[in-house]
């Protein structure tokens, strides 16, 4: 079995940043400071990382349970600031995810830095929820490499995986690094906060501008994961 996993905030989607009324104000109420989450670059990095460099900007001491008390917040602000922003759903994103839906020998999951409660809102939001069964998210300060670490035992909870199978498609340098933490490889999309240049300076399998159509993209898959008869190993 073919796993795909996908990270959700430049990748399957743009929210035209409609999280940061969300954020602010739940930093607001928390901790009675104003907060500009402009001031910290937030692409890859997970919820509760920006959480805790939130606190260390503003000179608060946060414990575990401020920092998750603020995260929940935010997640119960999120869905009513969604519509205030000319979000999208990125290039070829729902075609992709439509087409996938026939190919019984390739499973799609979340791997995001985002809470459970936070995709779930975006997800359904943009009207891509259903697309996926499942996923691992931030749950603490943890790096993205732990998310990545449980969505593998999620995706073998669910049969065998191929060892040449598995594909995090992503837009940051931290979802390069996180699939190197379960040998896995990155198709690095330029449609978030990063160019391809800057992508390719972490060496991910592969950088493009943009997802390609769904045959295209499903194609690339095959090739990656189909036995090299000549015994020479698969282009990187």
């Amino acid at each position: 079995m073919t796993v795909l996993f996908w990270d959700i905030d430049g990748t399957l989607l743009s929210t035209g940043k409609a999280g940061v009324p969300a954020w602010e104000a739940a930093v607001k109420e928390v901790t009675g400071h104003d907060f500009a989450l402009s001031s910290i670059r937030v692409p890859g990095l997970t919820d509760f990382q920006i959480a805790v460099r939130t606190f260390e900007l503003l000179g608060v001491q946060a414990d575990d349970e401020t920092l998750r008390r603020m995260v929940r917040r935010y997640e119960e602000m999120l869905p009513s600031t969604l519509p205030l922003r000319q979000g999208r759903v990125l290039p070829h994103v729902r075609e992709i995810l439509e087409h996938l839906r026939t190919r019984r020998d390739i499973r799609s999951y979340l791997l995001t830095g985002n809470t459970r409660d936070g995709a779930k809102a975006k997800l359904t939001h943009y009207n891509l929820f259903d697309y996926f069964s499942d996923g691992a998210f931030a749950e603490d300060r943890g790096s993205r490499a732990s998310i990545a670490r449980r969505a593998l035992e999620l995706a073998r909870t669910a049969g065998p995986v191929a060892d040449n199978g598995v594909f995090v498609i992503g837009d940051t340098e931290h979802d390069i690094e996180c699939a190197g933490a379960i040998g896995a490889r990155t198709i690095a999309v330029a449609t978030g906060g990063y160019t391809v240049d800057e992508l390719r300076r972490h060496t991910p399998w592969m950088a493009l501008s943009e997802l390609p159509p769904p045959l295209e993209f499903t194609r690339l898959i095959d090739d990656a994961c189909a036995p090299d008869l000549s015994g020479q190993p698969l282009p990187a």
